[in-house]
């Protein structure tokens, strides 16, 4: 049976998923990128709703979950069941950590909340991702990343003034949700090996509450000036740079520009033939800092990405091309960062995906498989791990158990 590499960092750590679609997986994705052996609870019919989630290629074989699901072993589990449930209960004893982001009514009437799984295993880190919180009237309530991302101030922020609120591209909030909650697995589990006498810990965490934190100057902006910023385009509404902007090229391309110090957004207005006298000061500069912006855009536009870029550079200017994937997989810096990856799989052949971040020098991770079939580690996981003879195996595939 294929696996982690021994010298993973996370090598021995175990991990139960009872979580479906983003947050939870994703969260149990970082942990087995790292090498945890993580075991991912799905429905016996219909399995994880992300497996059909995205695009399909034109043989109906849904890519997203190819790289959602990779790394880790695939079971199935009727959790609707009296035996399922117990399965999971002894899945969560055998367990360093479990994930899920199940609404807490249906743990609860499943056995599956925090006081039963901490009865089977007072050790057990569990990870429980809800859309408001378990301590929340809403703690029953189904909860989606974009309704975490408008609650945590985000997307009020984005966009441009003269125009609606804007969702980033992707699931924002779910993503940065999952990489919070992986953290705070980390943050436990040092705990436990610190502390002979952990007893368990329980982390409730809230779609909202991690773009919430990162957003660290809101609430004390509101609270000491009482100010609530608006949408300022890319300029963004509190910026510690007089210059920072997006901008059109002409070969139709787009650049971004920051300038976060004195000594930098000299350089732009020396790139641009303005006089060194009129940008001395951050007072100057940030008076004058729509005068250096639309100058800026005049600029730019009468130039290619690569020629715009190449001569900011050239001036000491942060810049960048704003980077579609044809561009990322194409990029220098990507491929020596061999950040762009190749994995072999069973339905499709050679797949390119995202490399295993962060890079750990000394024991790093790898990606040993891409998202695996429904139920491929039944046999595994039940016969292996929890010891069932495979006549009781058999039995529970044959009543619909697993």
């Amino acid at each position: 049976m294929n696996g982690p590499a021994d010298s993973a960092a996370l090598k021995g750590l175990k991990v139960l998923e009872i979580a479906q679609v983003i947050a939870g997986p994703m969260a149990g994705t970082l942990l087995a990128d790292l090498g945890a052996d993580v075991i991912h609870v799905e429905d016996p019919v219909t399995g994880d709703p992300q497996r059909v989630t995205g695009i399909a290629n034109d043989d109906g074989v849904y890519l997203w979950w190819k790289v959602s699901g990779r790394n880790k072993r695939s079971v199935t589990i009727d959790l609707r069941t009296p035996e399922g449930q117990d399965l999971a209960r002894q899945l969560a004893a055998w367990a360093d950590v479990l994930i899920t982001n199940f609404r807490v009514g249906t743990l609860e009437k499943w056995g599956l909340d925090w006081e039963s799984v901490h009865a089977v295993n007072p050790t057990l880190v569990m990870l429980q991702i809800t859309g408001f919180g378990v301590n929340s009237t809403l703690r029953n309530a189904p909860g989606f990343g974009k309704v975490g991302e408008a609650m945590s101030g985000v997307v009020a922020l984005t966009g441009f003034p003269d125009g609606p609120p804007v969702h980033t591209g992707f699931s924002h909030a779910d993503s940065v949700t999952a990489l919070m909650g992986a953290f705070a697995v980390q943050t436990a589990l040092y705990r436990r090996n610190t502390d002979p006498d952990f007893d368990g810990e329980w982390i409730d965490l809230a779609l909202y509450e991690s773009l919430y934190r990162l957003i660290e100057w809101q609430v004390i902006v509101y609270d000491q000036l009482g100010f609530v910023p608006q949408r300022a385009g890319n300029r963004l509404p509190v910026s510690p740079a007089a210059v920072i902007n997006t901008y059109a090229t002409s070969d139709d391309a787009w650049v971004t520009v920051t300038s976060g110090t004195v000594r930098s957004v000299q350089n732009v207005a020396r790139l641009l033939g303005q006089p060194d006298e009129d940008y001395r000061t951050v007072e100057q500069q940030q008076d004058r800092r729509l005068k250096l912006d639309d100058l800026l855009a005049e600029w730019i536009r009468t130039k290619t990405a690569e020629e715009a870029v190449e001569a900011m550079r050239g001036a000491q200017v942060t810049a960048s091309r704003i980077y579609t994937i044809e561009d990322i997989v194409k990029d220098e810096t990507f491929v020596e960062r061999e950040n762009v990856i190749t994995v072999d799989d069973d339905e499709l052949g050679p797949l390119r995906m995202q490399s295993v971040i962060p890079k750990l020098t000394r024991h790093g991770g790898e990606v040993w498989r891409s998202g695996p079939a429904l139920g491929q580690d039944n046999e595994y996981v039940f016969g292996d791990l929890l010891r069932l003879t495979s006549e009781q195996i058999e039995d529970l595939h044959a009543r619909g158990v697993i």
